[in-house]
């Protein structure tokens, strides 16, 4: 079975980074909760994903804990949304954001599907680049208080790994990475252009 890396990077912060691998037919909600038990954050605060385009613009919610407007406009709930019915692109964008008292924002991309490693539990943190930041008027919560199901594991953090495996294909981090570059001097792109 495939799995999918997906890069999660601040919208403010462009040096945290953190990448995480989850199975296709896990649902929002686990890439959630992954995510913080990434960053150490309180997972149970209101937040969503968007679909999103090249441009980060903000498509169809999935939301998390969603307010009664948004319950009674029928949004679609992380818990019920598997990631494969959303990913229509090798580079599939969504927006995040996270916590609507108080927000961080977030660029949530698909950057790899690679093969799923046997007996490796998913979500699996990949790669952590970064302090995250305090969020404002709260404080990160050490890990061991975050809540979490007994059936959930997402105690992955000891497996973090700081710098790249070169033994790893990273050819479209490369051209992220170029795409960031040719965005920062003024240059439009339409999308990503693989290299031979």
């Amino acid at each position: 079975m495939a799995i999918y890396r997906f890069r999660i990077s601040f919208e403010d912060f462009d040096d945290v980074i953190r990448e995480i691998d989850v199975l296709p037919k896990q649902t929002f909600l686990d890439l959630h909760n992954a995510l913080h038990a990434a960053t150490g954050y309180n997972p149970k605060v209101s937040s969503s994903f968007y679909v999103s385009n090249d441009q980060w613009k903000k498509g169809n919610e999935i939301a998390y804990l969603p307010d009664k407007q948004k319950v009674e406009n029928h949004v679609i709930l992380m818990e019920d949304s598997r990631l494969n019915k959303f990913i229509d692109d090798p580079h599939q964008k969504f927006y995040y954001v996270y916590n609507f008292d108080k927000p961080f924002d977030f660029h949530v991309q698909l950057i790899k599907i690679l093969k799923e490693e046997e007996g490796k539990v998913y979500p699996a943190l990949f790669k952590s680049v970064g302090q995250t930041p305090k969020p404002y008027g709260t404080s990160v919560l050490p890990m061991e208080i975050v809540d979490k199901k007994e059936t959930d594991d997402y105690d992955f953090l000891n497996e973090t790994e700081y710098g790249i495996d070169e033994a790893e294909d990273f050819d479209m981090l490369d051209e992220e990475e170029q795409e960031e570059g040719k965005e920062g001097n003024g240059e439009k792109s339409g999308g990503y252009e693989e290299e031979f």
